[in-house]
Protein backbone atom coordinates (compact mmCIF):
# COMPACT_ATOMS: atom_id res chain seq x y z
CA UNK A 1 0.00 0.00 0.00
CA UNK A 2 1.45 3.42 -0.92
CA UNK A 3 2.55 5.52 2.04
CA UNK A 4 0.13 8.30 1.15
CA UNK A 5 -2.84 5.93 1.10
CA UNK A 6 -1.72 4.26 4.31
CA UNK A 7 -1.57 7.69 5.95
CA UNK A 8 -5.09 8.57 4.82
CA UNK A 9 -6.53 5.28 6.10
CA UNK A 10 -4.72 5.24 9.39
CA UNK A 11 -6.61 6.30 12.52
CA UNK A 12 -5.79 9.84 13.63
CA UNK A 13 -3.68 10.13 16.77
CA UNK A 14 -5.80 10.91 19.79
CA UNK A 15 -4.89 13.98 21.79
CA UNK A 16 -4.89 14.53 25.53
CA UNK A 17 -8.09 16.30 26.57
CA UNK A 18 -8.45 18.35 29.76
CA UNK A 19 -11.32 19.88 31.67
CA UNK A 20 -12.35 20.41 35.28
CA UNK A 21 -14.46 18.27 37.58
CA UNK A 22 -15.80 19.76 40.81
CA UNK A 23 -16.37 17.56 43.86
CA UNK A 24 -19.08 19.13 46.07
CA UNK A 25 -18.36 19.39 49.80
CA UNK A 26 -20.41 20.40 52.79
CA UNK A 27 -21.33 24.04 53.25
CA UNK A 28 -21.48 24.78 49.53
CA UNK A 29 -17.73 24.35 49.06
CA UNK A 30 -16.12 22.24 46.35
CA UNK A 31 -12.78 20.75 45.31
CA UNK A 32 -11.51 21.40 41.79
CA UNK A 33 -10.07 18.33 40.06
CA UNK A 34 -8.25 18.47 36.75
CA UNK A 35 -9.76 15.75 34.55
CA UNK A 36 -7.40 14.44 31.87
CA UNK A 37 -8.38 11.97 29.16
CA UNK A 38 -5.09 10.44 28.07
CA UNK A 39 -5.02 7.80 25.28
CA UNK A 40 -1.83 6.39 26.82
CA UNK A 41 -3.50 5.68 30.17
CA UNK A 42 -4.51 2.07 30.86
CA UNK A 43 -6.62 2.63 33.97
CA UNK A 44 -8.46 5.33 35.88
CA UNK A 45 -6.09 7.08 38.27
CA UNK A 46 -6.59 9.76 40.92
CA UNK A 47 -3.51 11.65 42.11
CA UNK A 48 -2.61 14.74 44.12
CA UNK A 49 0.45 16.84 43.30
CA UNK A 50 1.76 20.37 43.72
CA UNK A 51 -0.86 21.61 41.29
CA UNK A 52 -3.78 19.97 43.06
CA UNK A 53 -5.94 16.93 42.32
CA UNK A 54 -5.91 15.16 38.97
CA UNK A 55 -8.16 12.44 37.55
CA UNK A 56 -6.71 10.53 34.59
CA UNK A 57 -9.06 8.61 32.30
CA UNK A 58 -8.17 6.10 29.58
CA UNK A 59 -9.60 6.81 26.13
CA UNK A 60 -12.54 4.42 26.55
CA UNK A 61 -13.49 5.26 30.14
CA UNK A 62 -16.78 7.12 30.57
CA UNK A 63 -17.13 10.37 32.50
CA UNK A 64 -19.60 8.63 34.82
CA UNK A 65 -17.07 5.93 35.70
CA UNK A 66 -14.50 8.64 36.45
CA UNK A 67 -16.88 10.52 38.74
CA UNK A 68 -17.79 7.27 40.49
CA UNK A 69 -14.08 6.57 41.04
CA UNK A 70 -13.62 10.01 42.62
CA UNK A 71 -16.53 9.50 45.00
CA UNK A 72 -15.24 6.05 45.98
CA UNK A 73 -11.88 7.61 46.90
CA UNK A 74 -13.32 10.83 48.33
CA UNK A 75 -11.91 10.43 51.84
CA UNK A 76 -8.44 9.57 50.54
CA UNK A 77 -8.52 12.60 48.24
CA UNK A 78 -9.53 15.03 50.98
CA UNK A 79 -6.87 13.63 53.30
CA UNK A 80 -4.16 14.04 50.66
CA UNK A 81 -5.24 17.59 49.90
CA UNK A 82 -5.29 18.47 53.60
CA UNK A 83 -1.75 17.15 54.03
CA UNK A 84 -0.52 19.44 51.24
CA UNK A 85 -2.04 22.65 52.57
CA UNK A 86 0.60 25.24 53.45
CA UNK A 87 -0.10 26.27 57.08
CA UNK A 88 0.65 29.87 56.12
CA UNK A 89 -2.16 29.86 53.54
CA UNK A 90 -5.49 30.28 55.30
CA UNK A 91 -9.06 30.74 54.05
CA UNK A 92 -10.68 34.14 54.08
CA UNK A 93 -12.14 34.62 57.57
CA UNK A 94 -14.59 37.36 58.50
CA UNK A 95 -12.90 39.84 60.81
CA UNK A 96 -9.74 37.73 61.15
CA UNK A 97 -7.95 37.93 57.81
CA UNK A 98 -5.70 40.99 58.19
CA UNK A 99 -3.98 41.12 54.80
CA UNK A 100 -4.48 39.97 51.23
CA UNK A 101 -1.86 39.04 48.61
CA UNK A 102 -1.81 41.38 45.63
CA UNK A 103 0.94 42.01 43.06
CA UNK A 104 3.60 40.28 45.14
CA UNK A 105 2.80 42.06 48.39
CA UNK A 106 0.68 41.48 51.49
CA UNK A 107 -1.75 44.42 51.51
CA UNK A 108 -3.37 45.31 54.87
CA UNK A 109 -7.07 44.45 55.09
CA UNK A 110 -9.61 45.73 57.56
CA UNK A 111 -13.26 44.84 57.92
CA UNK A 112 -16.16 47.27 58.07
CA UNK A 113 -19.96 47.14 57.94
CA UNK A 114 -21.51 48.06 54.63
CA UNK A 115 -24.67 47.85 52.60
CA UNK A 116 -23.02 45.64 49.97
CA UNK A 117 -20.34 42.96 50.20
CA UNK A 118 -17.29 44.28 48.36
CA UNK A 119 -13.57 44.96 48.64
CA UNK A 120 -12.57 48.60 48.19
CA UNK A 121 -9.33 50.53 48.36
CA UNK A 122 -8.50 52.87 51.22
CA UNK A 123 -5.49 55.00 52.17
CA UNK A 124 -4.29 52.33 54.60
CA UNK A 125 -4.83 49.35 52.28
CA UNK A 126 -8.04 47.45 51.53
CA UNK A 127 -11.44 47.29 53.22
CA UNK A 128 -13.88 44.40 53.09
CA UNK A 129 -17.31 45.98 53.49
CA UNK A 130 -20.16 43.60 54.26
CA UNK A 131 -23.63 43.56 55.81
CA UNK A 132 -24.21 41.50 58.93
CA UNK A 133 -25.96 38.82 56.85
CA UNK A 134 -22.99 38.21 54.51
CA UNK A 135 -21.78 34.62 54.63
CA UNK A 136 -18.56 32.95 53.41
CA UNK A 137 -19.89 32.56 49.86
CA UNK A 138 -20.64 36.27 49.54
CA UNK A 139 -17.22 37.20 50.96
CA UNK A 140 -15.39 34.88 48.57
CA UNK A 141 -17.39 36.19 45.61
CA UNK A 142 -16.57 39.78 46.56
CA UNK A 143 -12.88 38.94 46.82
CA UNK A 144 -12.92 37.21 43.45
CA UNK A 145 -14.63 40.23 41.86
CA UNK A 146 -11.97 42.49 43.37
CA UNK A 147 -9.10 40.37 42.09
CA UNK A 148 -10.62 40.22 38.61
CA UNK A 149 -11.07 44.00 38.52
CA UNK A 150 -7.44 44.49 39.58
CA UNK A 151 -6.22 41.98 36.97
CA UNK A 152 -8.23 43.69 34.23
CA UNK A 153 -6.78 47.04 35.27
CA UNK A 154 -3.28 45.60 34.78
CA UNK A 155 -4.21 44.17 31.40
CA UNK A 156 -5.70 47.50 30.38
CA UNK A 157 -2.36 49.19 31.08
CA UNK A 158 -0.21 46.60 29.30
CA UNK A 159 -2.24 45.54 26.30
CA UNK A 160 -2.14 48.75 24.18
CA UNK A 161 1.66 48.58 23.94
CA UNK A 162 1.56 45.12 22.31
CA UNK A 163 -1.41 45.38 19.96
CA UNK A 164 0.36 47.25 17.10
CA UNK A 165 2.67 44.30 16.42
CA UNK A 166 -0.09 41.68 16.30
CA UNK A 167 -2.19 40.44 13.37
CA UNK A 168 -5.32 40.87 15.52
CA UNK A 169 -6.36 41.56 19.09
CA UNK A 170 -7.72 38.75 21.31
CA UNK A 171 -11.42 38.32 20.68
CA UNK A 172 -11.98 38.30 24.44
CA UNK A 173 -10.01 37.83 27.65
CA UNK A 174 -11.36 35.62 30.39
CA UNK A 175 -9.90 35.42 33.90
CA UNK A 176 -10.49 32.17 35.78
CA UNK A 177 -8.87 29.67 38.09
CA UNK A 178 -6.84 27.21 36.02
CA UNK A 179 -5.64 23.86 37.32
CA UNK A 180 -2.22 23.72 35.67
CA UNK A 181 -1.86 26.30 32.91
CA UNK A 182 -1.26 30.03 33.33
CA UNK A 183 -2.92 30.97 30.08
CA UNK A 184 -4.36 29.61 26.86
CA UNK A 185 -5.50 30.90 23.49
CA UNK A 186 -8.43 29.32 21.65
CA UNK A 187 -8.56 29.06 17.84
CA UNK A 188 -11.13 31.88 17.76
CA UNK A 189 -8.70 34.23 19.51
CA UNK A 190 -10.32 34.01 22.95
CA UNK A 191 -7.69 34.18 25.69
CA UNK A 192 -7.91 32.68 29.18
CA UNK A 193 -5.58 33.76 31.98
CA UNK A 194 -5.21 32.37 35.49
CA UNK A 195 -6.72 34.75 38.02
CA UNK A 196 -3.99 33.91 40.54
CA UNK A 197 -1.51 35.82 38.34
CA UNK A 198 -2.65 39.06 39.97
CA UNK A 199 -1.43 37.78 43.35
CA UNK A 200 2.20 37.52 42.26
CA UNK A 201 4.95 39.48 40.54
CA UNK A 202 3.34 41.87 38.01
CA UNK A 203 6.24 41.41 35.57
CA UNK A 204 5.57 37.67 35.54
CA UNK A 205 1.87 38.33 34.91
CA UNK A 206 2.78 40.56 31.98
CA UNK A 207 5.04 37.83 30.59
CA UNK A 208 2.10 35.38 30.52
CA UNK A 209 0.07 37.97 28.62
CA UNK A 210 2.91 38.39 26.11
CA UNK A 211 3.26 34.62 25.78
CA UNK A 212 -0.39 34.18 24.86
CA UNK A 213 -0.41 37.21 22.55
CA UNK A 214 2.50 35.73 20.61
CA UNK A 215 0.34 32.69 19.91
CA UNK A 216 -1.72 35.01 17.70
CA UNK A 217 1.39 35.09 15.48
CA UNK A 218 2.81 31.58 15.96
CA UNK A 219 0.33 28.88 16.99
CA UNK A 220 2.99 26.63 18.48
CA UNK A 221 6.14 26.71 20.62
CA UNK A 222 8.58 26.73 17.74
CA UNK A 223 11.85 28.72 17.73
CA UNK A 224 9.97 31.38 15.76
CA UNK A 225 7.44 31.66 18.58
CA UNK A 226 10.11 32.12 21.24
CA UNK A 227 11.79 34.79 19.09
CA UNK A 228 8.51 36.71 19.13
CA UNK A 229 8.31 36.34 22.92
CA UNK A 230 11.91 37.40 23.48
CA UNK A 231 11.55 40.48 21.28
CA UNK A 232 8.75 41.67 23.59
CA UNK A 233 9.93 40.20 26.90
CA UNK A 234 13.72 39.64 27.03
CA UNK A 235 13.51 38.38 30.64
CA UNK A 236 10.99 35.63 29.90
CA UNK A 237 13.31 32.91 31.24
CA UNK A 238 13.46 34.61 34.63
CA UNK A 239 9.67 34.82 34.75
CA UNK A 240 9.37 31.16 33.76
CA UNK A 241 11.68 30.26 36.66
CA UNK A 242 9.55 32.41 38.96
CA UNK A 243 6.51 30.28 38.19
CA UNK A 244 8.49 27.10 38.73
CA UNK A 245 9.35 28.30 42.22
CA UNK A 246 6.23 30.21 43.25
CA UNK A 247 3.51 29.04 40.88
CA UNK A 248 2.09 26.24 43.01
CA UNK A 249 1.85 28.56 46.01
CA UNK A 250 0.05 31.25 43.99
CA UNK A 251 -2.55 28.79 42.77
CA UNK A 252 -2.97 27.25 46.23
CA UNK A 253 -3.35 30.67 47.83
CA UNK A 254 -6.14 31.75 45.50
CA UNK A 255 -7.82 28.35 45.75
CA UNK A 256 -7.78 28.56 49.56
CA UNK A 257 -8.97 32.16 49.73
CA UNK A 258 -11.85 31.51 47.35
CA UNK A 259 -12.73 28.03 48.61
CA UNK A 260 -16.49 27.70 48.77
Amino acid sequence: MPDRLRHLLSAPARRVERDVLRLPLEGGRSVEIERVRDPRARRIRLSVGDRGARLTLPARASLVSGERFVHEHREWLLEQLANRVDPDIRPLADGRTSSLPLRGEAVPLRWAPGRYTRVVRAEDGLVMQRPASAGPTALARALRDFYEAEARADLGRWLPAYLPGLPAAPSRIRLRQMSSQWGSLAPNGAMSLDLSLVLGDPAAFEYVLVHELCHLIEHNHSPAFWREVESRCPDWRRHRDYFRGEGARLKATLRTLLSL
